[in-house]
């Protein structure tokens, strides 16, 4: 199935849901971890922050939890511009799962992916050109090796100094890291960090 790279960050509740949607979409897909994003200071900062430059796609479950995430997103990013995308309300359990939720409907993991790639669809969220440009000299784990930020004695300071200056949570795993880096920066903007960093330590 061919993915979509959007510039826009995706918002989602809980990783089955951001698994669901790595299916069809190759750019950045954010989980709160349901009601921890209420008092995880970091990821709120790093939604802030990357939705005052990219804008946010919004997409919770369809039950009042997934209401109340999506009205504590458009507080702590307030004039961002948002995308909302709701799923339907259908009745039914994840195979996940022992038993259906509290309101009986299913949620994000639940939907069928071309129903929800339809929804992307229908609210013009396809193909960023920008964003598809830079799936053709990704930045990799190799990279991350030969430049510190993983691997190496001193990889720790230096990625968090990278995160820092990126502007996103500083717990992030060299993986989650790569992630966010080959969503929001071409090769060369990611060298050009780099050697930002370096020009500091001098």
């Amino acid at each position: 199935m061919d993915k979509i790279y959007l510039k826009q960050p995706v918002i989602v509740e809980g990783r089955y849901d951001k698994i669901k949607l790595q299916a069809f979409i190759g750019s950045l897909i954010i989980a709160t971890d349901g009601f921890r994003i209420f008092k995880d200071k970091e990821k709120q900062y790093m939604i802030r922050t990357l939705g005052k430059k990219y804008g946010l796609v919004i997409l919770t479950d369809s039950d009042k939890g997934g209401l109340v995430i999506r009205n504590h997103l458009k507080s702590i990013a307030g004039g961002c511009k948002m995308i909302q995308l709701y799923i339907p309300q259908i009745i039914g359990k994840e195979s996940r799962k022992a038993k259906p939720g509290k309101e009986h409907l299913l949620g994000v993991e639940g939907m069928e992916i071309s129903l929800l790639r339809d929804i992307f669809a229908a609210n013009g969220l396809t193909d960023d050109a920008e964003e598809k440009s830079k799936q053709k000299d990704p930045i990799t784990k190799q990279d991350f090796y030969q430049d510190g930020l993983s691997g190496r004695e001193n990889s720790d300071f230096k990625r968090k100094a990278f995160m820092k200056r990126l502007g996103v949570p500083q717990y992030l795993s060299a993986n989650a890291l790569l992630d966010v880096c080959n969503s929001l920066l071409t090769k060369q903007e990611y060298d050009k960090i780099l050697q930002e960093l370096a020009c500091g330590d001098e």
